[in-house]
C-alpha cells in the first residue's frame, strides 16, 4: 500500500494503489483504525468492488475509483442524502468541464446524455456505507466514474464513458482535484443543514 504525494483538495491522506479488491472494503479497515475525516483510498483498478446492490463488478484500469472517509456525526436519515449529494456534485463537475448534459438520480447515481444513442446513460454510481465502531460511525463514501476506462458489451446499452462522450482521454488528476474541491463546499453546506 504506497501513499500518494500529489495534493487534492481538502483530503488529510491519500492511500493510491494500482490494484486493490474494494476501495470500499479498505477504507472500511482503515475507518476501523482510527483514520482521520478526509482519507481517501483511490485505485486505478478495482478486481471486487460492489454496488448498492451488493453484487461485484471488476472496475477496469482508467476510471476514477475512489472511497473517501467521513466523520460527519450525523443521523443515518441525514446520511441518505449524501449520496444523492455527491452523484450531484459530480454531474455539475462534469458538465461545468466538458460541457456535457449530466444529472443525478434519487438512488446516488450520475447520468450523461449519450446523443449518439439518444438516451441518458449511467456515467458513475455512488455507495454510502457505515462502519461500526466504539465511537461513532464513520462514513465511507464510494464513487466510481466511467472517465477514460472501456465498457464492457454487456454494460453498453446502460452505461457511458466520458471518453466515448468527448471522444479524447481526460486527465484523471485533474477532473478528481476539481470534483473534490466542488465536493468539499457542497459537503460544508450539507453538514450545517443536516441533523
Amino acid at each position: 500500500m504506497a501513499e500518494t504525494t500529489f495534493p487534492l483538495q481538502s483530503v488529510t491522506k491519500v492511500i493510491g494503489l494500482e490494484r486493490v479488491d474494494s476501495t470500499q472494503a479498505l477504507a472500511a479497515e482503515l475507518a476501523l483504525k482510527g483514520e482521520p475525516e478526509g482519507t481517501l483510498v483511490l485505485a486505478c483498478e478495482q478486481t471486487e468492488a460492489f454496488g448498492r446492490d451488493g453484487q461485484p463488478f471488476y472496475s477496469a484500469e482508467g476510471g476514477v475509483y475512489f472511497t473517501l472517509l467521513l466523520r460527519p456525526n450525523k443521523s443515518e436519515e441525514a446520511l441518505h442524502g449524501l449520496g444523492e449529494k455527491m452523484a450531484e456534485v459530480i454531474a455539475q463537475t462534469l458538465t461545468s468541464i466538458f460541457e456535457i448534459k449530466a444529472k443525478a438520480t434519487a438512488g446516488g447515481d450520475t447520468l450523461a446524455w449519450d446523443k449518439a444513442a439518444h438516451k441518458w446513460k449511467k456515467i458513475a454510481g455512488v455507495l454510502v456505507q457505515t462502519v461500526q465502531t466504539d465511537k461513532n460511525e464513520p462514513v465511507l463514501l464510494g464513487v466510481g466514474i466511467h472517465l477514460n476506462n472501456p465498457l464492457p458489451a454487456s454494460r453498453k446499452k446502460t452505461e457511458v464513458s466520458l471518453k466515448q462522450l468527448i471522444r479524447t482521454e481526460t486527465s484523471k488528476e485533474l477532473f478528481l482535484d476539481e470534483l473534490l474541491e466542488n465536493f468539499w463546499k457542497e459537503y460544508s453546506y450539507w453538514l450545517a443543514s443536516a441533523r
